[in-house]
């Protein structure tokens, strides 16, 4: 579980964090969510320590990581696994190369069979087993976006998170990478936090949903919840995309006739 205590986080006189505060469950997918410019991925930072913030606090299942001690942070920090917007892989290396990469870093001494077969079972969790020697420009967006995955897994992560992991995709290879996020979220027990603005990820694996609007949260529910929101910030955020208006008539239209019979 984390949880962020009054968050406030400005540059220069703008203010892009203006006191939050939450709790992301571990087991569950936990979306920020928001237009661009609210400020998610700005929280995001502040949560994995990459910005400080101004005032406020943050929590790894009870510990302190904000101003503690390095040790402690450092000792947090290789819990947790990041899937970048691009994926971020590096160009120079193969798959199996990238994967290995944080465990080179993280666990230097970790024999050179274990760290391959570390690997190879991540890859094979995302469904990319035997892509070991392909190279990033020989794959599609979509199998980029997995091997983020393994190697964010890689370390046997307690933290997973995932900045906008459905940009550049497809809507049918987003909603598999949204699922294999979920999966591997409920598999591994992890406190996963999703940053996106993407309604079919909201309805698809919305947990939790933290709803920020010009880096104030305004509402925070489940995807069972959303739709019913009295939020006028969300429902226009909601509505924007024709086909979630379209869906809420049909629901209108469906609770007008079971009233009526």
């Amino acid at each position: 579980m984390i949880e962020i205590h009054n968050i406030h986080k400005s540059f220069g006189d703008l203010k892009v964090l203006d006191g939050i505060s939450g709790v992301f469950e571990t087991g569950k997918t936990n979306l920020l969510l928001g237009a661009s410019g609210t400020g998610k991925s700005v929280l995001l930072k502040c949560i994995v320590g990459l910005v400080k913030p101004d005032i406020g606090s943050v929590t790894f299942d009870g510990t302190y990581f904000t101003n503690n001690k390095l040790g402690i942070r450092q000792e947090i920090r290789r819990k947790i696994g990041m899937l970048f917007q691009s994926s971020a892989l590096f160009d120079s290396m193969n798959v199996e190369e990238n994967v290995a990469f944080p465990l080179k870093m993280l666990t230097p001494d970790m024999p050179k069979s274990e760290r391959l077969d570390r690997v190879n079972f991540c890859l094979k969790r995302v469904g990319l087993e035997n892509s070991n020697k392909k190279m990033p420009s020989e794959i599609s967006g979509g199998m980029k976006k997995r091997v983020g995955i393994a190697r964010a897994i890689a370390p046997e992560c307690t933290y997973l998170f995932c900045d906008e992991p459905n940009s550049g995709l497809d809507p049918l290879t987003a909603l598999k990478i949204d699922e294999l996020i979920k999966e591997i979220t409920e598999e591994f027990n992890t406190t996963t936090i999703i940053v996106t603005h993407d309604m079919n990820s909201v309805i698809e694996i919305g947990d939790n949903i933290m709803f920020l609007y010009k880096g104030k949260k305004l509402w925070e529910g489940t995807r069972d919840n959303i739709m019913e929101t009295e939020v006028p910030e969300l429902n226009e955020f909601i509505f924007a995309n024709r086909l979630m208006r379209d869906a809420k008539k049909v629901e209108e239209g469906e609770e007008g006739s079971h009233h009526s019979s």
